[in-house]
């Protein structure tokens, strides 16, 4: 009975930004818990790879291609994928992007930018896909947070900006849709070797105090996603609502 808690047989999944990293182990991790998952990134054929790791293992996927940055296509997407598919039973919003600069330099067309990719996406697909979901009586919505929920960070005001926003929009949609069987979750990753990390990767000073403050005393690896990921998406998390996961090795508890 544990085990059929996580089981994700006969449900759809969107991840967004499943072209690699972090997404992409969420789709895969979500097709191996037995759902059929499709894959979007703003670029055609962007997500090959990820759909031709799920196919090897024996899961079904397919690709959505869409630019989060352009509102209007991700409700027109979305619209699509409820016209083919009824419903989408599982919502991961993973797709963002990041700007660094010091703030008082900051361009503002960077602002806009990282927030309509990072938060304005989230929200449009969620509020686009939830009457379905209400319609069948349950869904999951699981929204990609950050340790920069929690702290401001250094010249990314906007990536901060847009990450406390994920972090109170996934509560608010919570207090809305919790009455109708939808749980609205978020994961916050700690330091996790991804793109939008490498240049502090590459820093060797800074990397070493990442990691003298991580009491795993490690980077996460983009599969360490996984499991919260599906948890999130499956019913062991029926009574969960509204939650931030912090998946950080301990950073925050240090």
């Amino acid at each position: 009975m544990s085990i059929q808690l996580f089981d994700l047989k006969g449900k759809k999944a969107l991840v967004t930004g499943a072209s690699r990293g972090l997404g992409q182990q969420i789709a895969i991790g979500l097709s191996n818990a037995g759902a059929e998952v499709i894959c979007s990134s703003s670029k055609d054929s962007g997500c090959a790879e990820t759909i031709s790791m799920i196919n090897a293992n024996g899961g079904i996927a397919s690709e959505s291609t869409v630019d989060l940055s352009d509102i209007a296509n991700v409700k027109k997407m979305a619209q699509a994928l409820l016209t083919e598919h009824t419903v989408i039973d599982i919502l991961v919003n993973v797709g963002g992007t990041i700007f660094r600069s010091p703030a008082i330099e900051y361009s503002y067309q960077e602002w806009q930018r990282v927030m309509t990719v990072n938060l304005d996406a989230s929200f449009v697909l969620a509020q686009t896909l939830a009457p379905a979901m209400i319609a069948k009586g349950r869904g999951k919505i699981i929204n990609i947070a950050s340790m920069l929920s929690y702290s401001g960070g250094m010249t990314v005001p906007a990536y901060t900006a847009s990450k406390h926003a994920i972090a109170g929009v996934t509560k608010a949609l919570a207090n809305e849709w919790a009455c109708h069987n939808i749980q609205i979750n978020a994961i916050a990753p700690g330091y996790f070797k991804t793109d939008n990390t490498q240049a502090i990767q590459d820093d060797p000073d800074r990397n070493a105090e990442i990691e003298k403050r991580i009491p795993a005393g490690r980077w996460g690896e983009p599969e360490d996603l996984a499991g919260a990921a599906i948890f999130l998406s499956s019913s062991a998390s029926d009574y969960v609502n509204g939650h931030v996961l912090a998946v950080d090795g301990g950073w925050l508890a240090r």
